[in-house]
C-alpha cells in the first residue's frame, strides 16, 4: 500500500538528522573526525535530550545543524526542518531560518546577550528583523509580553545584563530566543552556569514553554539525572556517536549501554547523606585526534573486548554496541 494509500502522506519529522558528520581542521592540515554518523528526529511538542560529557560532540551537533560551524569545518549528511533541507542552504537562506524557525539558547548568556543594549532591546530586535510587529511600539509590547512570561519584570527588561543575575539573564536569553516565535528551540547547557534552585526553575519553564507553544526542543546537556525526567526521550552520545537513544522513563530504568550505565551510577542519591559512595567514571573523553576506528567508549568500557577497539558497532536505532544486545 502506498504512503498515500489513505489519502495523505507521513508528515515528516520536524527536524530530521541522518548520519551527520562533521570534519574539523587540526595541526599540520589533519583533519578530525568530530561527528561520526549521527541520527536524530525531533518531534512538534517534543522534548529530546541530548547528553554526554564534555567532548563528546553536543554543542557541535547544536552549531551543525544551526549552520554555525566554525570556518574550515566539512559537515556532510542530512538534516532537514519540516523536510526542508538545511545544509544546502546560502547564507541568505540561514538568515531567514535562524531565529524564525529555528533558535537557539546559548551556554552562557552573559557572553551571548550584548552588553551595551537594554535587554528589551535586544528582545525586540529578532521581532523587527524578521517583520513581526508592524511598529516599535508593537515590538516592544510583544517583547515585554515575552519577558513576563519567563519571569522577569519591567525593571529587568530595562537593565543591561551585567546588571542582572544568573538566573536572570538566562531567562533573559529564553525569550530573546523565543521572540520570533521558532518551531524548534535548541538549548545549550542552559543551566550550567546556575545553583541547583535555579536549574530546576529552567528547565521547568522550557517544560512549560514547550507544552504552550507546541514548538520542538533539543536540550543538551550533561546533567543525566537532572534532564532526564524533565524530557520524553534521550540520546547519550560520546566520542561523536550516539550510544543509546530511547524514551526517557525506559532508558532510566533500564540503561542498557555501559555508558548510559556508568553515567545514572555516577549521580549522588537524594537523601543518601554525605557519606553515600559515589561511582565516578573514571577516565576522560579522548581528545579527536586520540579517537581510533572502533567504539569511542572502548577504552573505558568494562566489556570492551579487542574487536571494540577497531570495529565501531553500528546504531540500530536504540543502540550501538558489540557486547549488549539491543
Amino acid at each position: 500500500m502506498s504512503a498515500t494509500a489513505t489519502g495523505r502522506a507521513a508528515a515528516p519529522p520536524l527536524l530530521e538528522v541522518r548520519d551527520l558528520q562533521v570534519w574539523l581542521p587540526g595541526r599540520g592540515g589533519a583533519r578530525l573526525h568530530a561527528l561520526r554518523g549521527l541520527d536524530l528526529t525531533v518531534e512538534r511538542g517534543e522534548r529530546l535530550a541530548l547528553i554526554g560529557e564534555s567532548g563528546s560532540g553536543k554543542t557541535l551537533t547544536a552549531l551543525a545543524i544551526m549552520g554555525l560551524l566554525p570556518e574550515g569545518a566539512e559537515v556532510r549528511g542530512h538534516v532537514a526542518l519540516d523536510g526542508r533541507a538545511l545544509l544546502t542552504l546560502d547564507e541568505d537562506g540561514w538568515c531567514g531560518l535562524r531565529g524564525r524557525r529555528v533558535a537557539m539558547v546559548f551556554q552562557e548568556p552573559l557572553t551571548a546577550l550584548n552588553p551595551l543594549q537594554r535587554v528589551v532591546a535586544q528582545v525586540m530586535e529578532p521581532i523587527r528583523l524578521h517583520g513581526l510587529a508592524p511598529d516599535r511600539d508593537a515590538a516592544r509590547a510583544r517583547a515585554m509580553a515575552l519577558l513576563d512570561r519567563v519571569g522577569l519584570d519591567e525593571r529587568q527588561a530595562s537593565a543591561y545584563p551585567h546588571e542582572l543575575s544568573g538566573g536572570q539573564r538566562q531567562r533573559a536569553l529564553i525569550a530573546m530566543a523565543l521572540a520570533a516565535a521558532p518551531d524548534l528551540l535548541i538549548a545549550d547547557e542552559p543551566t550550567t552556569a546556575l545553583d541547583a534552585r535555579l536549574r530546576v526553575q529552567v528547565l521547568d519553564l522550557l517544560r512549560e514553554l514547550v507544552a504552550e507553544r507546541g514548538m520542538g526542543l533539543l536540550l543538551i546537556s550533561h546533567d543525566l539525572a537532572l534532564t532526564a525526567r524533565r524530557v520524553d526521550r534521550i540520546a547519550i552520545l560520546y566520542g561523536g556517536r550516539v550510544m543509546e537513544q530511547g524514551a526517557a522513563s525506559a532508558l532510566l530504568d533500564h540503561p542498557r549501554h555501559p555508558y548510559t550505565q556508568a553515567l545514572w551510577a555516577a549521580r549522588p542519591r537524594l537523601g543518601g547523606g554525605r557519606d553515600q559512595t559515589l561511582h565516578p567514571l573514571r577516565g576522560n573523553v579522548p581528545a579527536l585526534a586520540q579517537l581510533g576506528d572502533g567504539c569511542p567508549f572502548s577504552s573505558r568500557c568494562p566489556l570492551a573486548t579487542a574487536r571494540c577497539a577497531v570495529d565501531p558497532p553500528s546504531f540500530d536505532g536504540r543502540l550501538a554496541c558489540w557486547e549488549v544486545a539491543s
